[in-house]
């Protein structure tokens, strides 16, 4: 289990990116003027978004908080906390402190980053071992290893363009996007792709399950957002914006369907009704 300090930690992030997260989604046009950097509403939404689902998935990985159940959401919290920290770092120049909404995000951030080094610490002096279960399907990994590559592919591209401060000129995200959000996103993208890598040989189906059930609001949010401004999108000039709308639709469709099909692998309660 994890230890009553990395899950006191754990449930401190969720707070915190449930209270930022659910101000920055409800009311994206009056705080994107008040975010850390110069963001639009829609990307100001999209923030929101990750923050509630970030608030989701550490809320019900502490409330489960068995190391093999885990330990994929926990490296996806920890990835996003040190990576998005790295990208603050990188352009502090750019960052605006004078709002209560950048500061939550700065100290939300920070707590995420220490529960990072607080929980890296706690596995290395653990060594939890992974535990054999009902092993993932062939489908399972497929749907794994695409959804890898294809958002690694993502985090890649956008952070080697990010880092030399070019953005994007709105050809897959409907808007132009300057280099310090198009990090932030790289970031995300990264932090969703490598921890999944490790789902590709786990040897337990209920790892895989509590991977989708605790980022599946993550998913779900965000394809929210994204038909919220579903006007920004213009698909016969830049039929490229299909592959972001799609992307998020799929996995949604796929996740959903394997989560209704085996569970959400809340391994300890099955474990109650057998030994009764």
């Amino acid at each position: 289990m994890l230890s009553p300090a990395l899950r006191r930690l754990t449930y401190i992030t969720a707070l915190l990116y449930a209270v930022l997260g659910a101000v920055l989604f409800a009311a994206p046009v009056q705080t994107s003027t008040q975010f850390a950097w110069k963001v639009s509403p829609f990307v100001t939404m999209t923030i929101g978004a990750w923050c509630l689902g970030n608030a989701w998935a550490a809320w019900v990985t502490a409330t489960r908080g068995q190391w093999s159940l885990v330990r994929t959401v926990l490296l996806y919290l920890w990835l996003f906390g040190l990576l998005e920290t790295g990208v603050l770092l990188i352009f502090r120049a750019k960052v605006q402190l004078a709002y209560p909404f950048a500061w939550l995000y700065v100290v939300a951030l920070g707590v995420n980053a220490l529960a990072a080094v607080w929980g890296i610490c706690e596995w290395l002096r653990i060594r939890p071992v992974g535990r054999a279960g009902e092993t993932p399907t062939v489908p399972m990994r497929v749907f794994i290893a695409c959804y890898v590559v294809f958002v690694a592919f993502l985090g890649v591209f956008g952070l080697a363009r990010g880092m030399v401060g070019r953005g994007t000129s709105g050809a897959v995200f409907p808007e132009a996007m300057s280099a310090f959000s198009l990090s932030a996103f790289a970031a995300f993208y990264l932090a969703l792709a490598l921890s999944a890598l490790p789902l590709l040989w786990a040897r337990d189906r209920d790892t895989l399950a509590h991977h989708g059930y605790a980022s599946y609001a993550l998913v779900f949010i965000i394809t929210v957002a994204t038909f919220v401004y579903i006007d920004r999108f213009d698909f016969a000039v830049r039929p490229l914006g299909l592959v972001y709308v799609g992307a998020y639709v799929l996995v949604a469709i796929v996740t959903a369907f394997f989560l209704l099909k085996y569970g959400t692998g809340a391994r300890e309660g099955r474990l109650a009704v057998a030994s009764t």
